[in-house]
């Protein structure tokens, strides 16, 4: 029954994806805001409107929805500021409820058990404290704002071509995928070989984690390496109940390496896929004026982290690893191997999925397919929860719908600045809007300087790690670690273990100087797969 379910939602995902990304029906036209925002440009060149709040003021006049829009999604940022805060309150919420249930229960002589009911109250501020939820359900009050002020067809037509799911989707195949226990068995494996040089303890296993998977980030893509470094640490280091100032440090250290990690390769990060193609950003480019100021950046961040809590991982290393006690078997209790074919066809779905992540109906058709090779395979697998994949995937879909209507005041700001506020303004931007938002913005401003490029790339990778909704991989790595944060990870706390990390990106990508022998073209190449924006 479980296994039915869980191919309804997926082929409930998929029709929502192909709705989604299929052509234009030629019965519904653009909105009319949308193409109204698009010819901003023109009409602000033709007046002689030249300074950025006045460009700004101009948009807002003309279309009050947007600062409508924006306002909303201030509200949504806001809201996950206050989620622990919100399930706190449910806790208590719930636990009045309970005692008032027991002593009921007690007055009639009969067990707790028997009257015990589900807290309405409880329940709803639970949800409305779920960080994966805040975007949805902010992003449902923008379309009844957006039905109230253009009509329900306008609301349709906005869901339905303007904005791209294909990135969600991706990240809940991917994450699915990456969960499972071949995989994960595999992943092991892998960072064990550094490991061993370490003799295997929680400091060793903590630098390979923070240091390698990052790395597999340019290969596997960025969302893959989260969930499998998060999914270790929440094996290795996690269940030793580090101090809380050790857990968000690394939770921080993390989320700034994944996003740096992924950028020596020009398709694993999501801010450097946006404009891959229109800035003719191969591979070797990447590699050759990212890489080596990512992976130094990553080996100091994780170094400086490292010798900041060593006493704390020498702790560590007398203490007995704390199993979750659930009766679930996963794939740290169970010792049994896994047969080497059943791994190579895991991966190989991976790879297959990486090569068409662009592309909907190719990887969730396939991982259809996987859904099936598991079932018959399923005497090797843990059960495959779908549960935090879908919520990052709804997380990350409410995100792509506020973040497509926050370009009318983004645009000027980026298009305004010289190198260093573009760098800064980026990495400042970054922590409230997607960085694959920045990056595509930016791609939209006609005659930037390679300079320029370098500048606001290099500032959307090195804030990626600020905010869960600074890059699209981190909700993944929340939803994965949040249960050791009791009520939640506070976005707070998160911000400040992310500093230092980032700091140190920072100076390596702005410090050291930039080789401009490997300029790329000013004609962008011809794209080998239909990418998209994001937003």
């Amino acid at each position: 029954m479980s296994s039915l379910l869980r191919t309804l939602l997926l082929l409930i995902v998929m029709s929502l994806g192909l709705a989604t990304t299929a052509p234009a029906s030629t019965e519904m036209k653009r909105p009319e805001f949308i193409v109204k925002a698009a010819d901003f440009p023109r009409i602000e060149a033709e007046r002689g409107i030249s300074g950025v709040w006045e460009k700004i003021r101009f948009r807002a006049g003309e279309l009050p929805f947007l600062p409508v829009a924006s306002v909303i999604f201030i509200l949504a940022i806001l809201h996950t500021f206050l989620a622990v805060p919100i399930t706190k309150q449910a806790h208590r919420v719930q636990h009045d409820h309970d005692e008032k249930i027991g002593h009921e229960a007690e007055e009639a002589h009969e067990r707790p058990e028997e009257l015990k009911m589900v807290s309405f109250k409880a329940t709803l501020l639970h949800f409305l404290g779920e960080v994966e939820a805040v975007f949805g359900i902010w992003a449902l009050v923008l379309l009844v704002t957006m039905s109230c002020f253009f009509g329900v067809d306008s609301m349709r037509s906005y869901i339905s071509h303007e904005v791209n799911f294909t990135e969600p989707m991706f990240v809940v195949v991917i994450m699915a995928l990456a969960s499972t226990r071949p995989i994960l068995r595999f992943a092991e494996s892998c960072l064990r070989f550094f490991a061993r040089f370490g003799k295997e303890t929680p400091a060793a296993w903590w630098l390979s984690i923070l240091i390698i998977a990052p790395i597999l980030g340019s290969f596997i893509t960025e969302p893959g390496a989260m969930t499998i470094a998060a999914m270790l640490l929440a094996r290795k280091f996690y269940p030793l109940k580090p101090r809380p100032v050790f857990a968000y440090g690394t939770l921080g250290l993390l989320f700034v390496n994944i996003s740096v990690g992924g950028v020596l390769t020009n398709f694993a990060a999501p801010p450097v896929l946006m404009v891959a193609n229109k800035w003719n950003l191969s591979s070797l480019y990447m590699f050759q004026h990212y890489g080596d100021k990512a992976l130094l950046a990553i080996l100091v961040s994780a170094l400086a982290y490292y010798f900041y809590f060593r006493k704390d991982l020498r702790e560590m290393a007398s203490q007995v690893p704390d199993r979750d006690g659930d009766g679930i078997a996963d794939w740290t209790q169970r010792e049994d191997g896994v047969p080497v074919f059943v791994t190579l066809v895991h991966l190989l779905f991976m790879l297959l999925t990486v090569v068409f992540a662009h592309d909907p109906a190719l990887f969730i058709g396939g991982y259809l397919f996987f859904l099936a090779f598991t079932m018959a395979t399923r005497h090797h697998q843990n059960p495959i929860s779908l549960r935090g994949p879908v919520l990052v995937g709804f997380f990350l879909g409410g995100l792509v719908v506020h973040g497509g209507l926050q370009g009318w005041w983004l645009q000027p700001i980026i298009s305004s600045l010289t190198e260093w506020p573009l760098y800064l303004g980026a990495t400042v931007l970054t922590s409230f809007n997607d960085n694959a938002a920045i990056t595509f913005l930016a791609s939209q401003v006609d005659g930037l300087s390679p300079a320029l490029k370098y500048a606001v790339l290099a500032g959307a990778i090195s804030g990626g790690g600020l905010t869960v909704i600074a890059n699209a991989p981190n909700p993944a790595g929340q939803a994965i670690l949040a249960r050791f944060f009791g009520d939640g990870v506070s976005p707070m706390k998160l911000l400040l273990a992310a500093l230092i990390p980032t700091l140190i990106v920072m100076a390596f990508f702005m410090g050291m100087p930039d080789r401009n022998d490997h300029k790329p073209s000013t004609e962008p190449t011809q794209p080998t797969s239909s990418v998209q924006p994001s937003h």
